[in-house]
């Protein structure tokens, strides 16, 4: 499994997600309104492993710049085309990791990253990308499924039964604490952590944190 092959998983699957429901649409919308609470008019922000843009196109608008990325480009597609049925002049989509936007370094003020963590392949070296990305006392916002946290049988079992049938894109197995160490480390102070559930048990913690 490769980078290559995560892509081709999402761009294989990128039209079924984007017919897919939002299991918690109350926590989705707490999460937005906490998010925009966060951003000034004038911030510049990228987003990271945007999927077909539907975060993107609800929170573009209340900022100055907005870059949303992901690694499948059927998911841009996607998103391109929803772009162009509800224009928003701030928005631009690109098919891009957070290492290939590298060059950009400091260039803004806020990186987000929503469900999205635990589909990397090196977290330390993402964490670190993002820091070099953010300008001075900029803002990391994300919310992310902690598998290590989830019940023993998703990790152990299921996720690895569908990975053997390419049913499932790699997934990393940390917790809550694990990642608010690795963010520390990555150079970040961690604000927030927060449970915006609804329903259920939902071990996705909206995490704040801030380059130092």
């Amino acid at each position: 499994m490769s980078l290559a092959s995560d892509a081709a998983f999402w761009d294989r699957t990128s039209r079924r997600y984007a017919r897919g429901a939002i299991e918690d649409p109350a926590g989705y919308e707490r999460t937005l309104e906490r998010t925009r609470a966060l951003l000034e008019p004038d911030a510049r922000v990228l987003e990271l492993g945007c999927g077909t843009g539907t975060t993107a196109l609800r929170i573009a608008g209340h900022v100055r710049a907005y870059v949303a990325t992901d690694i499948s480009s059927g998911m841009i597609e996607i998103a391109n085309e929803r772009l162009a049925a509800a224009p928003v002049p701030a928005l631009v989509f690109r098919t891009a990791t957070a290492e290939a936007l590298m060059p950009q370094a400091a260039r803004f003020d806020v990186v987000l990253g929503f469900n999205y963590l635990h589909l990397v392949r090196d977290l330390p070296g993402t964490l670190r990308c993002i820091h070099a990305l953010l300008a001075a006392q900029g803002l990391f916002i994300s919310k992310t499924p902690c598998v290590r946290d989830m019940n023993p049988l998703i990790r152990l079992a299921l996720l690895p039964a569908m990975r053997a049938i390419g049913k499932a894109p790699h997934a990393g197995v940390f917790g809550a604490e694990d990642l608010r160490r690795q963010m520390h480390a990555a150079g970040f102070d961690v604000l927030a952590m927060e449970s915006h559930a609804t329903k259920g048990k939902d071990e996705r913690p909206y995490i704040v944190a801030r380059k130092r």
